[in-house]
């Protein structure tokens, strides 16, 4: 790991349940785990659930949660993707706090204890952080997403703005809360509706507090799918009209491709 952190000992730090997918992730899972063993704030649990891998990331994921217990591996009888994986998890999981890792991506040390504390001191249930996308080799490339300060219910229902591996919420204040049985955007669900149960806006951190790998192939950069896993999530989770769900993706790709863009910083 690029990072070398002197940790901070306290017997008074909240658990934090860390969920993380896992899926032949081989080439990837021992950097994400580094980056959670050097996380400044100590009392975490990660539950890692394999969802079927036929390469070599159950026995990597073994080798590790042999050297710490707080690392959890729960396996999968079969493939069964990753929102039954981390809705699994979530039931299982002890923690205050629920956190977000996917397999390929990895946090900065101070993450953890900076999202905490704030959140503590500012009386809020959810946060999330800026964080720079990375390659497949994990070398920066030259772009990082922009936490808005605060991100009310409103603001989310237009668009998502909480990168998944940056998001945590207090599950015990508002609850833990499941992933809906859709093909793609259950992390936009699961935020837009922690915020809603929270009450209050989220807290965005400015800080690049993690790091997301893009991976070749990805469905997310398929435009076509953008429209269409887009309208299903107003038409099938939030269960709105045809007519509704239209109006809504207009305002979607206005806040998409005119103001999102404010957040995103290349060089």
């Amino acid at each position: 790991m690029p990072f070398v952190v002197k940790k901070k000992h306290t017997n008074t730090q909240p658990l934090v349940s860390i969920i993380t997918p896992l899926y032949n992730a081989e080439a990837f899972i021992g950097q994400n785990i580094e980056s959670v063993l050097n996380q400044t704030y100590e009392n975490w649990e990660q539950i890692i659930v394999d969802d079927g891998s036929t390469d070599t990331s159950t026995s990597i994921v073994k080798a590790w949660a042999e050297k710490d217990a707080r690392i959890k591996l729960i396996l999968n009888a079969e493939n069964k993707g990753a929102a039954y994986s981390r809705n699994h998890a979530t039931e299982l999981a002890k923690g205050n706090y629920i956190a977000f890792l996917d397999s390929d991506d990895w946090w900065h040390p101070s993450k953890l204890e900076k999202q905490i504390e704030s959140m503590q001191e500012k009386g809020v249930a959810v946060s999330f952080t800026s964080y720079v996308h990375m390659d497949e080799q994990g070398n920066p490339l030259s772009k990082r997403i922009k936490a808005l300060p605060e991100l009310s219910y409103e603001k989310q229902h237009t668009n998502n703005y909480i990168g998944n591996l940056t998001g945590i919420y207090k599950c015990a204040e508002i609850g833990k809360i499941m992933a809906p049985p859709i093909r793609k955007r259950q992390d936009w669900a699961v935020w837009l509706e922690a915020i809603k149960k929270s009450g209050r806006p989220a807290l965005g951190l400015q800080e690049d507090l993690a790091y997301y790998r893009v991976r070749k192939g990805s469905i997310s950069s398929n435009k076509v799918n953008l429209v269409k896993y887009n309208y299903q999530f107003y038409r099938r989770y939030l269960n709105y009209n045809s007519l509704k769900s239209f109006l809504c993706m207009l305002r979607f790709f206005w806040e998409y491709f005119l103001v999102r863009p404010k957040q995103i910083e290349t060089w």
